[in-house]
């Protein structure tokens, strides 16, 4: 497994800012390694000031769980496997939409998380960082 490099977050987030400008939408961007360590961090011109630990929090927890943070918003809901896992990790863990496990030769290398807009821009502009890796 080749580890994700300076050189890796900064074009994801490049990806990912190209897309927040082609919606019209200024975000939050960051990328953390597989240990949840934060690489990069960019917050683009305009995003709330409010976003920056919530897009580096959707970040840690779609690796740390190794999920979209879209999916594991869909099953902590009550009734649902994972009912009450916001209240874990010190209230760290994010369960909106905008967090993805980035892979690279199907392991999970590290994660990108994403926070300024909807949660489907969020998730838009997360999705295509990741696709860039």
């Amino acid at each position: 497994m080749t580890a994700l490099t300076l050189a890796d977050a900064r074009k994801i987030i490049a990806a990912a800012e190209a897309k927040a400008e082609e919606i019209g939408q200024p975000m939050n961007v960051a990328v953390v390694d597989a240990g949840s360590n934060l690489i990069a961090h960019i917050r683009m011109d305009g995003a709330w000031i409010g976003s920056v630990d919530i897009s580096i929090n959707k970040a840690w927890t779609s690796r740390a769980f190794d999920i979209t943070t879209k999916h594991l918003g869909e099953n902590s809901q009550p009734g649902q496997d994972f009912y009450g896992i916001l209240a874990s990790n010190n209230g760290k863990v994010m369960i909106f939409a905008g967090g993805i496990p980035l892979t690279r030769d199907g392991k999970v290398v590290g994660a990108i998380g994403v926070s300024g807009g909807t949660g489907d821009q969020d998730q838009t502009v997360a999705e295509a960082g990741a696709a860039s890796l």
